[in-house]
């Protein structure tokens, strides 16, 4: 038995220099040498500052719409709704914002919208969109803005994030830097 309290006295040592203090510097010394030293990539348009790696909201018709926050785009207070799909809250939700996007969408068939319309990410401040979610958008968009469709398609596909090193996840597009590159188009 003392020889477990000694053990276990020991591990609790160990964690207690390594979690808080090596292993935060590993981190932070990651982080100094990426870009923007661990800030983030940062854009700046029209004299404001935009960090990419949060989600924003766009509710516009003229604009793309992001992914739906459980948060309200609070990075203070990022995370999930913790509500499981058959919850009726969540699925009220879910339909209310499927009602929404249809209202706004008009032609666009139920079954055809992408989840990540409708449903938040895990944090609430997913920056990206898939690719299908972005497309989905075109028609709206071009009819609000005057652009031809095939124009925001070349921009969905200038955009397009591939997956890393090739096969690590799937296509998506950040919508801050899709909405900034349609704000150029005019």
């Amino acid at each position: 038995m003392k020889e477990n309290i000694f053990t276990a006295i020991r591990l609790t040592i160990v964690c207690l220099l390594f979690f808080p203090g090596i292993y935060t510097l590993i981190v932070w010394g990651i982080a100094q040498v990426s870009p923007n030293k661990g800030n983030g990539e940062i854009v700046v348009q029209d004299n404001k500052k935009y960090y990419t790696n949060v989600g924003q909201k766009f509710t516009d018709d003229a604009y793309f719409y992001s992914r739906p926050s459980a948060v309200d785009y609070n990075a203070a207070s990022a995370g999930a709704s913790n509500k499981g799909p058959s919850n009726p809250d969540y699925l009220n939700t879910v339909k209310a914002r499927i009602d929404t996007f249809l209202v706004h969408n008009p032609g666009i068939n139920y079954a055809d919208i992408p989840s990540d319309l409708v449903t938040a990410s895990g944090s609430g401040l997913d920056p990206n969109i898939s690719v299908q979610a972005a497309n989905i958008q075109v028609k709206r968009i071009a009819k609000m803005r005057g652009i031809a469709a095939g124009n925001l398609q070349q921009l969905i596909i200038s955009n397009t994030q591939k997956p890393l090193i090739g096969f690590l996840g799937t296509e998506c597009i950040n919508v801050l830097k899709l909405n900034l590159a349609l704000d150029k188009l005019k």
